[in-house]
Parts: structure tokens; C-alpha cells; sequence
């Protein structure tokens, strides 16, 4: 997600304005002379002021002010390494909500008295407790950690960015999150191998460094059956994003939020006294968990849905079955459903009662939804709004209204339109049909290499391009050209190729949009805005996603007014 925003030079702007009157005074004029009347006005105080320059006024020199290749290339990975780090801090975060998570699960809050009492008795002093407490909440980090690091190792970067698009992996996650939250929901328990936790639990005896870190090393083995799912759910989050460092990261979140606590109670065990005594919540937070696991899932099966045209989860199925999911956790945090492992519940708490007004609030948001309602605040995770079969603002299978004569005409519009493209817009689907159109109604082109399973890209289109001001903008000032990067649609046999970049064989409209991103602008994330002018030239430094609407449609004014000033 790229932040920082390009501004509109107002100079520039008022510039052109004052050049275009100018013109209209230079032209020929019909009236007569003898009609005209002359009369007089103040002299300048003195012959300084009639020479006298404005500060402000600017010249150009006509030449050409396009970028080049270099510039491009320097200009996007600045912008995608500020998108990197915003993700990598978004993977942290969900490492350090996750952690905390499963810290208050049945497989680990039952077991802090026990550990911070071990520190506290078998140490002869005070100092000497905290040290080996905070020994101990390292070794945690460093095991953690080093499982997001051998994913990173095993994969690599390139390979976690082919995960992240794969339909089969995509798949394959959502099946590994409903096997999760069916674990969580009481079917199963997750357990590794008895003779491997007993040989760890009794290395855990020695004493010194090797004794803390068998100590921290127990922990992750015995609390597997609740902190496996977490942690897959995590790394296949961490996977999805394509980051190299993603799983190290969210690992490093996880475990930090794991020890801390442990360290902390070691240091104030007065601590202990205002914990909360074990009982048949924590089993709830393991069910609650599951809902969210599940519906998760569902994410991962809207994907490969979208790449590969299956038409299983349009948006309003996609947001029944959340509805569905959510409506029942609701009715299980106030005790209408009960699982095979849940206490009795006699009365609600507070805390259960403002989560469960909470989920049921969230459901009555949703239902909306399935008459078309945007729900801003979750359509980077809803299938593209375009796959609404009924959506009141256009009318039951309605097409935007926005759309040209000649729209079914276009290349590929048949696979992206009706699916892929926001309600409103009328793009190319191809990039030359869209310079060749620019160069017929003179307009420079906006790019917008996007995908079925960006996040950002669905939330760029329903949070910013929704914007009267915008939409205005991308309607009549541009020329759009949406392309998909990893859409699965074979191409043609006389369409297919071996890049030059990559030495890949190309075979995919996914393949050939991704590779003419790489090989032009050096980046393989999205989405990626680009402007250029009618023959291809780049007008203004590119940008990624940009929630800030203002900035946003400065960005596009900058490049509208850049390719005014080539006329």
C-alpha cells in the first residue's frame, strides 16, 4: 500500500489557464476602429513596476515530459517497497493478535502459574528468576521464529508469490483451514507423536540454558493441539501476501505475544492473583476461533472460484454464508448452541454479552450486502462487487449503464467484464486495444494491473473509485486498461510465448500480464496504477494502492494535466 501521495502543481494548472486566455485575445477581431474608445488609467508609480517579473511565472521549453525507462522502473520499487512494509507490518500485527489468542486457550493459560512458580522457587533470587524468565520467553521467540524462517528458506520469495496466486494452493488452504476449525470446533485433537513430546518434556529437566530452551520448546510441542491451527492459519495468511519475509515475521509476532506475558508474571507474580481462574471459556475462545478460521476459508475458495471461472461464490453467496457463519456464533456466545465439550452456561458475562452484541451487529450489516450495499468496510475480503447478481442500483442483472455500444466487441471482455470490473466502468481488457482506443479519442491511458485475489485492489475499487470525484475523473478523462495477472484462460495458440524476462513459456492471460509488468515496470505486486500517454510513454511516476480519495484523484490529475502539457 503506498501512502505517500502525489500532489497536483497548481501553478502549472493556473499557467495553462492564463496561456489559453492569451490565445483568445491574439485572435483577429471584427470590430472597428472608429468605434473604439480610448481612455485614461493610472500611470505605474514608476518604469520599475512595468518591468518587474511575477515570482511565480514559469517557462517550458516544449520538450518532452515523459519519463524514462530508468525513472519507471526507480519510481515503482520505491512504491512497492512501501507497499512490502506495509504488509509485512499488517502480518505482524496478525501474528501479535494471534499469539495473544492463543495464549488464553486451554493448552497454554492453564499452564503459566505452573511455569512462573518453577522460575520463582527454583531461583535463589529475584534478579536471578527474571533472567531465566526472560531466557525463556527468547527461546520462544527463537523457535517460533525459526519455523517462519525454514518456510521462507524452503519456498523463497518467488515461490511464495506463485503460492499466493496458485489456484491448487489456493485450494489446498481452504481445505487446511476448515480441517483447523474442525479441530477447533471439538471433531478432532491435533496432537504430535508421544514419544517426541516425551523425549523434549524430559530434556526440560537439565538445568541451564540447554534445560530453559527444551523448557520453551515443550511449550510449543504440548500446546500444538491449540496453537497449530493459529499458526497455520498464520502462515498460510503470511503465504498468501507473497512477502519473503511474511512467515518469519508473523512468527516473530506470534511467539512475542506468547512470551511476553510469561516474562511479565515473572517479574510482578503479584500478577497471578488478578488472572482470571481456568474454566469452560477458554474452550468458547477455541470455538470462536473456529468460526473465524471458517470463514477465513471461505476466502481462499472465492479465489480459485474467481481464477478459474467456476461461478460457485458470487458476492451474494459469498456474504450468505459469512451471514450464516456469524449469525451462528452469535447464537452460540449467547448460549443457544453448545458443543461437545462446552461447560454449562448459566448466565452471560459481560464480555460475552458486548462480543455477542458485536457479532450480531456485524450480521445486520452484512444483510445489506445482498441487495447490492458496497460494505466498504469489508470489500477487500468480498468477491469483485461485479459478480452481484442483484444489486438495486442497477436493477436485477443489469449491466452498468456506463457501458459503451461497442463494449462486447472488446478483447476478453466476455471473461472480466461481468465479474471482474466494478459496476460503472467500461475498460479494455487488452493494453494495445486500449492505446489504440486513446489514440482515437485523444486521451492518455490508465493501467491498472490488478487480480482476482488482490485484497487491496478490491478495496481501492469499492473505498476510492466509488468517489463521484474520481469515478468523474476515470470515466471522462482516461482511457482504462484493466489487467488481470493471474487469471488462469488459456490463450490462443498463436498467443502464446516465451518471455524474454522470465524465459517462461507464456500460456495464460494472467501469465501475459504479469510478465509485461514485471519486464516494463521491474514489480509483481498489485495493484499497480500507471499512466501513460498514447504511445505508450509514462506520464507521471506510477502508484500502488492509495486510500486517501484526495490524494488518489490529485494522482490522476497530475497525469491528465501531464499529458495536456505534451499537446
Amino acid at each position: 500500500m503506498k501512502l505517500a501521495s502525489i500532489y497536483l502543481s497548481i501553478i502549472s494548472v493556473l499557467l495553462c489557464l492564463s496561456l489559453g486566455t492569451l490565445s483568445t485575445h491574439a485572435q483577429d477581431t471584427l470590430i472597428p476602429f472608429e468605434d473604439v474608445e480610448f481612455s485614461e488609467s493610472s500611470a505605474p508609480e514608476s518604469e520599475a513596476e512595468l518591468l518587474e517579473v511575477p515570482t511565480d511565472l514559469q517557462f517550458e521549453d516544449g520538450t518532452d515530459t515523459s519519463l524514462n525507462e530508468d525513472e519507471v522502473i526507480d519510481e515503482v520499487q520505491a512504491a512497492q517497497t512501501q507497499d512490502e512494509k506495509q504488509s509485512l507490518w499488517g502480518i505482524f500485527i496478525a501474528g501479535l493478535l494471534g499469539g495473544f489468542a492463543a495464549f488464553i486457550m486451554p493448552c497454554i493459560f492453564p499452564m503459566v502459574p505452573l511455569t512462573v512458580s518453577f522460575f520463582t522457587k527454583q531461583s535463589k533470587t529475584r534478579t536471578a528468576a527474571v533472567s531465566q524468565a526472560l531466557l525463556y520467553g527468547v527461546f520462544i521467540i527463537a523457535i517460533y521464529v525459526a519455523l517462519g524462517m525454514l518456510i521462507t528458506v524452503t519456498f523463497g520469495s518467488d515461490a511464495l508469490n506463485a503460492l499466493s496466486t496458485n489456484g491448487i494452493f489456493n485450494f489446498f488452504f481452504f481445505l487446511l483451514l476448515v480441517f483447523f476449525a474442525a479441530s477447533f470446533f471439538g471433531a478432532f485433537e491435533l496432537t504430535l507423536p508421544s514419544s517426541f513430546v516425551n523425549k523434549i518434556d524430559a530434556k526440560s529437566d537439565q538445568g541451564g540454558f540447554i534445560g530453559l530452551f527444551f523448557m520453551a520448546a515443550s511449550l510449543a510441542v504440548v500446546s500444538f493441539s491449540c496453537t497449530g491451527p493459529i499458526i497455520g492459519t498464520l502462515l498460510v495468511e503470511a503465504a498468501s501476501k507473497g512477502e519473503r519475509l511474511g512467515p518469519a515475521i508473523g512468527m516473530l509476532g506470534f511467539a512475542m505475544a506468547l512470551a511476553i506475558p510469561f516474562v511479565l508474571f515473572a517479574i510482578f507474580p503479584s500478577m497471578l492473583k488478578s488472572m482470571p481462574k481456568s474454566g469452560g471459556w477458554l474452550n468458547s475462545v477455541k470455538i470462536v476461533l473456529a468460526f473465524l478460521e471458517l470463514a477465513l476459508a471461505l476466502k481462499f475458495l472465492s479465489n480459485v472460484d474467481l481464477a478459474y471461472h467456476w461461478n460457485w461464490l458470487d458476492r451474494e453467496v459469498f456474504l450468505s454464508l459469512w451471514i450464516a457463519i456469524f449469525g451462528l456464533m452469535g447464537l452460540y456466545l449467547i448460549g443457544k448452541i453448545r458443543f461437545s465439550h462446552d461447560s454449562p452456561l448459566s448466565h452471560l458475562s459481560v464480555p460475552r454479552t458486548i462480543i455477542a452484541v458485536i457479532v450480531f451487529a456485524f450480521v445486520v450489516y452484512m444483510v445489506p450486502g445482498l441487495w447490492g450495499a458496497p460494505l466498504k468496510s469489508i470489500s477487500a475480503f468480498l468477491p469483485p462487487s461485479a459478480t452481484q447478481d442483484f444489486d438495486l442500483s442497477t436493477g436485477f442483472g443489469q449491466s452498468a449503464p456506463s457501458a459503451s455500444a461497442n463494449s462486447a466487441q472488446k478483447k476478453y471482455y466476455d471473461i472480466f467484464h461481468k465479474r471482474g470490473t466494478p459496476k460503472g466502468f467500461d475498460p479494455y481488457y487488452d493494453y494495445q486495444e486500449a492505446l489504440a482506443a486513446a489514440k482515437e479519442v485523444n486521451k492518455p491511458v490508465l493501467i491498472d494491473f490488478t487480480g482476482w485475489n488482490c485484497v487491496n485492489c478490491r478495496k481501492m475499487e469499492a473505498n476510492v473509485w466509488t468517489d463521484p470525484k474520481v469515478a468523474q475523473l476515470l470515466q471522462e478523462e482516461f482511457v482504462m486498461a484493466e489487467l488481470f495477472v493471474d487469471d488462469r484462460t488459456e490463450l490462443a495458440e498463436e498467443e502464446k510465448y516465451t518471455s524474454t524476462y522470465s524465459g517462461k513459456k507464456i500460456k495464460t492471460i494472467g501469465n501475459k500480464w504479469s510478465d509485461f509488468q514485471a519486464d516494463t515496470f521491474n514489480s509483481n505486486s498489485q495493484p499497480l496504477y500507471v499512466i501513460v500517454d498514447t504511445n505508450g510513454n509514462v506520464l507521471v511516476p506510477p502508484t500502488g494502492a492509495d486510500y486517501d480519495i484526495s490524494s488518489y484523484a490529485a494522482y490522476l490529475q497530475s497525469g491528465i494535466d501531464a499529458f495536456k502539457a505534451k499537446k
